[in-house]
């Protein structure tokens, strides 16, 4: 699948809709950004709107913030109601709610309130009438997140492991730029915060759901070690944003590449299918192996 990424300002839409015309083509599910942008300014919904027009038989995950489903200093809580407004916008198939508390802790106007978010969560699950998956973005999810979250009823786990974009780097040249020395201090203290991607999927395997390999997929190769490790589907974001800021052609050029090296790991280790390729014996090796250890894996 094509990980969420944008949305919500011009270069945006151009940028949704190659992606869109991709996830059409190759017959992906696409993701879309936070789509806060929207619900706090209407003006701009079609930054999210096109990637429908472009995939209209692509599953699509509408996507909303943990953070804002509680009251913050800066904001109110959003509501069912605003689920399902960004759901209709895109005509989702799914509604990810991603958790990025790492992200808003090193940010200066992060929404660090956090108390009642499950319970919030549960509730958007019970009334938005779609499934709902609890995206990581950057952090991963551990084996106690993993049941927690299987107990409010989510519908899948998209790990969003530690190794893919980094958003408390990301926040500390931000503060550095603003002048906010001690955040970016704080950003970098906890830029190697989290749960690597393959240790995710090992610990979420103790939840029976669906999960979605995120954080750091940046080959066919590294697709294929997920899946071997469990994963349903796998996830890119920063390489493909990359190409769509290019051009569609590029974008194409890169998915192609990418299932070929897929083809060619699944051809070396002689698996015809996805199923077969999960049923190949793993060796865990150096950090993976330490953490499976450790955790009793």
């Amino acid at each position: 699948m094509i990980a969420g990424m944008t949305g919500g300002t011009p270069r945006a839409e151009e940028i949704n809709r190659r992606l869109g015309r991709a996830a059409q083509r190759f017959d992906l599910a696409l993701g879309v950004g936070s789509q806060r942008a929207y619900l706090e300014k209407r003006e701009t919904g079609s930054s999210y709107a096109v990637v429908r027009e472009e995939a209209p038989n692509a599953l699509l995950i509408a996507n909303i913030g943990a953070p804002q489903l509680i009251s913050q200093r800066a904001h109110r809580a959003y509501t069912p109601d605003d689920a399902r407004r960004a759901i209709e916008l895109i005509s989702a198939d799914a509604l990810a709610i991603h958790l990025n508390y790492l992200q808003e802790a090193v940010q200066p106007e992060g929404d660090t309130r956090a108390a009642g978010c499950a319970a919030a969560i549960e509730r958007i699950v019970r009334e938005v009438g779609i499934p709902v998956i609890a995206k990581e973005t950057g952090a991963g999810i551990s084996r106690e997140q993993a049941l927690l979250l299987q107990g409010l009823g989510v519908a899948a786990l998209d790990v969003g492991g530690a190794g893919g974009t980094n958003f408390a780097l990301i926040e500390a040249y931000r503060s550095a730029a603003r002048g906010a020395r001690r955040l970016q201090e704080r950003g970098r203290l906890f830029a190697r915060w989290g749960i690597p991607t393959a240790a995710c999927l090992i610990e979420c395997s103790v939840a029976g759901l669906p999960v979605i390999a995120t954080g750091g997929i940046r080959s066919g190769l590294d697709a294929a070690k997920a899946l071997a490790l469990g994963a349903t589907a796998v996830g890119v974001a920063l390489p493909l944003l990359k190409a769509a800021m290019e051009s569609y052609e590029r974008v194409e050029e890169w998915l192609e590449g990418f299932l070929e090296e897929l083809r060619t790991a699944m051809f070396l280790v002689g698996a015809r299918t996805v199923e077969e390729l999960r049923s190949r014996e793993v060796v865990l090796l150096g950090r993976t192996r330490e953490w499976a250890g450790q955790r009793g894996r």
